[in-house]
């Protein structure tokens, strides 16, 4: 695997005063007698919510009804790594296991073709909210990183080989990096990675620099889970074009929190997860372009993916079950639909609307936390971001502040988030990460930023005394 790098010089951190960079910062050897002594001093962080869409939707979502710890009402920003689920989506998959519990597809009694029939409206449901051109574009997966997994092990085990090259960004989750280093390695194509610009978004025109008549693939996130940064999607796929590579858009960030049209957009393929997006784990997709599906062969063998079996071979039916090998998730497929229809109900317009205002209020409150290092660009100056910030302070370690802002009912999301060589070249081993969904509201904003500057208040009095 031939690796070319074309990376830029970050730009001066916004910092407070007084930072130092950490990258390998340990953990407190203190934590356990710390947070004992936290939990004692503490008192309740009371969340109140404004009228409002997030306020409007928290009764759909049992799980956020509860005390996490004794006087601690859970304050969810985990969102970016699973969304919860409404009721909705739960009776749905309640209902089926309870009523139409069958095997899909291959059954003629009444519980086989009611239990086919939820879990093919629910292809129906995905494909109409993507705006497919055919719901046979649509295929089924364990979740995103299968969908990648599957492109990389048809389309690029075919079309990739010695001359060729792709290109990733530095930010890509592990799960649209890891597989083509492992294609890279076996059929000697180069991968070639786009920098972030000075705004710690993706540099197009560094992209667009590297595209070359060698180019077969450009894939990237839609949303980095890490910068919140949104990809100029339409302008990639037209250099992309230019010259006859496809693009593949990881649109995991992305399809829980705007419209995405896969006509409009231009795009190949699309890979996303269901749980992210109100829906269950152990289920996602794969949209491609029905040619290119038609013209890709199967992956995993054995049942539902065949046409004709002999004892010396076999012929395989058209997408999309030719990639849908086996018994199919289909409690899962069945939540997810429900999910699709409950976001639909909603208005992907309105979702998009009021995360945007909350993400901004969220960066703008955080930006008020002194010696806070807040990672990727700021709504402020115009750019377009999702409602997600990652963030370090060189008081205290990662994990130490996710640990402590857990005992007054915050919870936010430590370490690499998967995106291991993005956190190198922004010089550290990780970071928090908070994340809202539609479900979030500015109060418990508001709550997440009083902790969170208590508990470094703590920090960074325990620095400056040597502890």
């Amino acid at each position: 695997m031939h690796v070319v790098r074309s990376i830029q010089p970050l730009p001066v951190m916004r910092l407070g005063k007084g930072w130092r960079r950490r990258p390998s910062m340990r953990r407190s050897p203190l934590l356990p007698t710390l947070l004992a002594l936290h939990w004692t001093a503490s008192t309740s962080l009371a969340v109140s919510t404004p009228p409002r869409l997030g306020a409007a939707l928290r009764a759909d979502f049992p799980l956020l009804h509860q005390e996490v710890w004794e006087g601690k009402p859970l304050v969810y920003l985990d969102s970016a790594a699973t969304s919860q689920k409404p009721t909705c989506v739960l009776d749905a998959m309640q209902h089926h296991q309870q009523n139409d519990n069958a095997n899909v597809h291959r059954g003629a009694h009444l519980l086989s073709v009611r239990s086919t029939d939820s879990y093919e409206g629910a292809r129906d449901k995905v494909a109409g909210f993507i705006n497919a051109a055919s719901r046979s574009e649509v295929i089924f997966t364990r979740g995103a990183t299968e969908a990648i997994n599957l492109v990389a092990q048809t389309w690029g085990r075919t079309n990739l080989g010695e001359g060729d090259e792709i290109i990733l960004t530095v930010m890509e989750h592990h799960s649209n990096l890891v597989p083509w280093q492992m294609l890279a390695k076996e059929r000697g194509f180069s991968i070639k990675f786009a920098p972030l610009d000075a705004s710690e978004s993706l540099d197009l025109d560094a992209l667009k620099a590297l595209i070359t008549p060698r180019t077969k693939l450009v894939a990237l996130a839609h949303v980095s889970n890490t910068l919140g940064c949104v990809a100029p999607v339409r302008e990639i796929v037209a250099a992309a074009h230019a010259v006859d590579a496809l693009v593949l858009l990881d649109a995991c960030q992305s399809l829980p929190h705007m419209p995405v049209d896969v006509q409009e957009l231009g795009v190949d393929f699309v890979a996303a997860s269901g749980h992210k997006m109100c829906g269950p784990t152990g289920i996602g997709f794969l949209w491609g372009r029905l040619a290119l599906l038609e013209a890709m062969p199967p992956w995993h063998g054995g049942g539902e993916m065949i046409r004709d079996v002999y004892l010396e071979s076999s012929t395989y039916a058209p997408p999309p079950n030719r990639f849908e090998a086996g018994t199919p998730a289909i409690t899962q497929a069945i939540g997810l639909g429900a999910a699709v229809d409950y976001l639909s109900g909603l208005g992907m317009d309105k979702v998009q609307a009021y995360e945007e205002q909350l993400g901004a209020y969220l960066y703008r409150r955080m930006s008020e936390v002194g010696g806070l290092r807040l990672y990727g660009p700021d709504p402020a100056e115009g750019h377009a971001r999702a409602a997600l910030v990652a963030f370090t302070h060189p008081a205290v370690h990662s994990s130490d502040l996710a640990t402590f802002l857990d005992q007054d009912g915050i919870m936010v999301r430590a370490g690499h988030h998967c995106t291991q060589p993005l956190h190198r070249e922004l010089g550290i081993a990780g970071s928090c990460r908070a994340s809202l969904y539609i479900y979030n509201t500015e109060a418990e904003v508001d709550a997440f930023v009083e902790a969170l500057q208590t508990n470094l208040d703590m920090f960074t009095g325990m620095a400056d005394v040597g502890m």
